[in-house]
């Protein structure tokens, strides 16, 4: 099989297409023919040695998919060679096999395409999570989303939409602003501008957001944060823009701010049968067409590296899709 390989930590142009071995699964895994994986941000930091996940080498990138299963394991329960699978698997997916425990397999549903069942599972679950689980979001709220125009920021939009809250979506360029105002959000801002968090403010009235959604991290954060309400949230979500910040912690003080972590990963394994209930709930709301991932471009398993190196950039709007088989 093909793979986009990672012999050692380092620069993203380091990656290679190589031809490895058919894969074999351990006892509770399946082996599935990958027929499209998604690229999110963790897939430019853990190629770099910069994720709080580090796998062994050599190991390609890739933390979603959608595919058959082609081989199980000897102690799988309920799937079968042939069934079609969506899964978060963390790292693996840019190759046209990938190895995965069967407890993180999903159905396909066969109103989902492979494209769409691979831009699925990672962003929605975790901006569900980070929502549902972590903020309490509710219709009384107004959320600022940073990086809106990502994978897991547009998710957020819609997500929020569907619990009843009012968002704002903060975004650099016209075109992403406009793809976020599509999706649903009730407002759009150009962050990179000096005068941003006064725009934020007219925009709610003068009494701030009461939530925060920052997947970028960087500059954006402290400001953020500063035109959250009392007693607002603030989801500390990813670092998109390569900086961690550090903020004053007065500012949590003095409006009794809470400042959340979301990590995903970790609170899939802490509670699975959480997580299958957020997905059920996600895949009940793509089946009524409330949500839908935002696809913008396919690429082959040679152009997957620049496709990265573009998503770390900052260069991608919604979800560039990866094609292993093509």
């Amino acid at each position: 099989m093909k793979a986009l390989v990672c012999h050692k930590f380092g620069p993203i142009d380091d990656l290679n297409v190589e031809e490895l071995p058919s894969l074999e699964p351990q006892a509770n895994e399946v082996v599935v023919r990958v027929a499209a994986a998604s690229v999110n941000f963790p897939d430019a930091l853990i190629v770099q040695g910069l994720y709080q996940i580090k796998p062994d080498f050599p190991f390609s990138p890739g933390a979603e998919f959608a595919g058959e299963i082609i081989k199980v394991g000897a102690q799988v329960k309920g799937w079968k060679v042939g069934d079609s699978v969506i899964a978060s698997c963390g790292y693996g997916a840019f190759a046209q096999e990938c190895r995965v425990d069967a407890s993180r397999l999903i159905p396909l549903p066969p109103e989902m395409s492979p494209e769409l069942g691979a831009a699925f599972v990672m962003t929605y679950g975790t901006s569900l999570h980070a929502l549902k689980d972590c903020a309490e979001l509710s219709s009384e709220d107004t959320l600022l989303v940073l990086g809106a125009a990502g994978g897991v920021g547009l998710a957020a939009i819609e997500i929020a939409k569907q619990m009843g809250a009012k968002v704002i979506a903060a975004a650099s360029t016209s075109d992403k602003r406009d793809l976020c105002l599509q999706v649903g959000a009730d407002y759009a801002v150009d962050y990179t501008q000096e005068d941003w968090r006064k725009q934020v403010e007219k925009m709610t009235e003068g009494k701030g957001v009461t939530v925060v959604y920052d997947a970028v991290g960087g500059a954006y954060s402290e400001i953020a944060l500063r035109t959250l309400a009392w007693r607002g949230r603030f989801l500390v979500v990813g670092f998109a823009a390569g900086q961690i910040p550090k903020i004053p912690l007065n500012l949590a003080l003095l409006s009794e701010r809470k400042i959340l972590g979301v990590f995903w990963g970790q609170a899939v394994r802490q509670n699975p049968q959480k997580h299958q209930e957020n997905m059920a709930l996600l895949v009940d709301w793509f089946k009524q067409g409330k949500i839908k991932p935002v696809v913008t471009q396919t690429v082959t398993l040679s152009q997957a590296k620049q496709a990265i190196q573009d998503l770390a950039n900052r260069q991608i709007k919604g979800k560039v899709i990866v094609l292993p088989q093509a």
